[in-house]
């Protein structure tokens, strides 16, 4: 791993966080897999040999408590989940290099290597510890049939992870007031001997690591806190049936599984593996990757020119398994002699409709659901990449998808493509016969530095945002130049300017490309393009088109306020029949109302609370200013937009707000408003926005200030 700048001469791999093969996909789970798509097509955009690789996480209580219930094997059980993601990820444009599972025999295999390693390195130790116990089926209790109270943060936990609180991992034996989730018993602990993989040995070189960690800030900041002082060994083996079972040939390890997540993240390297053989090594070697070349290095001080001889290796996870991925993942590469991650992308969270996405209150929006209703899967990856940045929480309501589809891709990008290209096929067969001019030559230039410089940046939503940028400029230079006036007037002019179009067209296909894929090789063809946009290289953004093209066809489709309605309509029904289901479980009493957590409790309607906190410097330079409303009207072709006019003292500024439906626009005069004024600009429905006006909740409450506040006062 060389941390030189992408592309390097080291082949690279970027993984997913192995969905947990218990149950459906929804858009918080798709989230990861599609920034982790795009990251890879556009590593490869830029020259990168990637492989993208993940797997299905088989092995598992819950697992083994959810086939237990259904009457069948765990195995069967958890390849039934398996099958259906392998089919998913490709409806959403999610295309594995590989997509294995953890119960295949290169995991199974590797992993015992792993423990091997480990053990002759002097790395694993013995030792007696509490294991939950439930007397009234006389059987031990893995971490997953315990919940209590989390000792460091005091809220609701299971048996090895803070999963309500502070996401801490949590050792067999630290809950406290711990329960048996069989009987609704207090467990009992006993003692019994397991394997623990000693961190303490590691300590040094996971500060060094973090040190070194590319990505977001929350996978390289909030490790810390967990390096510091002592670090407590890793549990490897539990007492269960399920699982990769400990090596045979090393002592004291009968009737023990290693723990979930030790084979879990060793399938990065399995699947990785088996890229490998199916390609060939001539065409990616796994071991260039992922092992470390030259002599034995499991203790020793970390070696730079080590380092620079192996490949480039990525993580894009939910940030909700930081730890087991900047902390036991590093320590457990290490001392199998594997190279480490170069970076870890931890990405926020999804909420539905403002509020927090609840499985069990049925308020997300499926996988299937999504594919059902009809729309292609590059508007989903258009929106999820574009919401926020990587690490930052993404809101998602139907409302919200509309809104952006028909504003940013059918407004916006739909309409640049589709006129330039229609006058272009109409007046000249094509391409016009001229030169790209030196403005827009320089402009697409502009547009492919920004491109390589958000890869290298790991910035997903920069990435998304760039085409769209580059299309927005498109629209302005037609209609400034008017080229339709300039057929009969100025035919040279107009064939410069149809020229200047069409090659920003292929541009933005070149740009899309990595997150939205379908639409970019659709546009590709459109264009007389031959081959796929996949293979092409970032120069070809400036390769000159084809002479000939057909009557192309719109690229995007206006989502209509109907369908929407019907799609609110259905979510609304599912959120209140298990609101009122849980209700009912509540007031029955017993196990069931248990089962719930504290996911009933009336702060989970909440958006989650943003984990990074910003510094005074950072909040000082967020300019919010007092501004009262001069004028509203409604944007036309939009349901949901106004243009307001907003005396912020200093000037009037003209602003695109979502009020709609939710303000008479004949009412918003005179009305005392927060403008953010240092918002990047933005064009909604050709109009540009220049500002953000503040408001809370669903309803859109306008912030105010209490008194007369003069207007253009800052808020501090």
């Amino acid at each position: 791993m060389s941390h030189d700048e992408f592309p390097t001469d080291q082949p690279a791999v970027v993984t997913c966080g192995l969905p947990y093969a218990n149950g459906d996909l929804h858009v918080g789970h798709l989230r990861t897999y599609v920034d982790g798509d795009a990251l890879s097509r556009a590593l490869r955009r830029i020259g990168q040999q990637t492989a993208f690789v993940s797997g299905s996480d088989m092995h598992g209580t819950p697992v083994a408590v959810n086939a237990a219930e259904e009457g069948v094997a765990p195995r069967e059980f958890a390849l039934d989940f398996h099958e259906t993601y392998a089919e998913t990820f490709p409806q959403f444009n999610i295309e594995f290099d590989n997509y294995g599972h953890t119960d295949d025999e290169t995991n199974v295999e590797l992993t015992q290597e792993f423990v091997r390693s480990w053990v002759e390195n002097d790395h694993v130790h013995e030792k007696e510890i509490e294991v939950a116990w439930d007397t009234e089926e006389d059987q031990p209790l893995p971490d997953r049939y315990v919940e209590g109270t989390c000792p460091y943060c005091g809220e609701q936990a299971r048996g090895d992870e803070c999963d309500e609180g502070c996401q801490r991992h949590l050792e067999p034996g630290e809950i406290e007031d711990p329960v048996s989730t069989l009987t609704g018993n207090p467990a009992e602990y006993r003692t019994r001997e397991h394997k623990f993989l000693r961190l303490a040995d590691f300590q040094e070189y996971l500060q060094g690591f973090l040190d070194r960690l590319e990505g977001t800030d929350n996978a390289k900041n909030q490790p810390r806190e967990w390096i510091e002082g002592e670090l407590q060994d890793l549990c490897i083996t539990r007492d269960m049936d399920w699982g990769v079972d400990y090596p045979e040939d090393v002592d004291g390890g009968d009737e023990l599984v290693l723990y979930v997540w030790v084979d879990a993240p060793i399938e990065y390297v399995a699947s990785t593996k088996q890229y490998a053989e199916r390609v060939g090594d001539d065409e990616y070697d796994w071991e260039q990757v992922w092992k470390v070349d030259g002599e034995e290095r499991h203790g020793t001080a970390w070696d730079d020119e080590w380092s620079d001889e192996n490949g480039e290796i990525i993580h894009v996870i939910g940030r909700d398994i930081i730890q087991h991925h900047a902390v036991f993942w590093p320590a457990m590469l290490r001392g199998a002699g594997y190279n480490e991650p170069r970076s870890i992308l931890a990405t926020g969270f999804v909420g539905i409709d403002g509020n927090a996405l609840s499985t069990s209150r049925n308020r997300a929006v499926w996988a299937d659901e999504y594919l059902d209703a009809g729309f292609h899967p590059d508007l989903f990856r258009y929106y999820i990449a574009t919401g926020a940045q990587i690490d930052t929480d993404v809101d998602f309501s139907w409302d919200h998808f509309q809104e952006r589809v028909n504003g940013e891709l059918v407004g916006n990008v739909g309409n640049f493509i589709y006129r330039s290209l229609l006058f272009a096929e109409r007046n000249y067969d094509g391409t016009p016969d001229a030169t790209v001019s030196d403005d827009v030559r320089e402009r697409i230039e502009d547009a492919i530095e920004n491109f390589e410089a958000a890869v290298r940046e790991y910035d997903i939503r920069e990435l998304a945002e760039i085409a769209i940028k580059l299309s927005n400029y498109g629209n302005e230079y037609i209609q400034r130049n008017e080229p339709w006036n300039l057929v009969d007037d100025d035919p040279e002019e107009a064939e410069q300017v149809i020229r200047d179009c069409v090659q920003l067209t292929k541009a933005v296909a070149v740009l899309m490309q990595p997150v939205l894929p379908g639409k970019a090789e659709r546009l590709w063809g459109q264009l007389g393009e031959q081959g796929s946009v996949a293979d092409v290289t970032l120069d070809s953004a400036l390769e000159a088109p084809p002479a000939e093209f057909d009557d192309p066809a719109e690229l995007f489709e206006q989502v209509e306020d109907d369908h929407i309605e019907a799609l609110n309509e259905e979510l609304q029904e599912r959120v209140e029949e298990a609101s009122e289901a849980s209700a009912e479980a509540s007031n029955g009493g017993g196990e069931a109302a248990e089962d719930e957590g504290d996911d009933d409790a009336e702060t989970a309607d909440l958006q989650p609370l943003v984990e990074d906190r910003i510094s005074f410097e950072d909040f000082e330079g967020v300019d919010m200013r007092v501004g009262e409303i001069r004028s509203a009207e409604p944007v036309e072709g939009a349901d949901k937009l106004l243009r307001l006019e907003v005396d912020i003292g200093h000037e009037v500024r003209q602003v695109v707000a979502g009020l709609r439906q939710l303000h008479d626009a004949e009412d918003l005069p005179g009305t005392r408003v927060i403008l953010l004024a240092n918002m990047e600009k933005a064009e909604l429905f050709g109009i540009e926005s220049n500002g953000m006006v503040l408001a809370a909740g669903e309803e859109a409450d306008l912030l105010t200030t209490h008194e007369d506040a003069p207007l253009g006062t800052r808020i501090k």
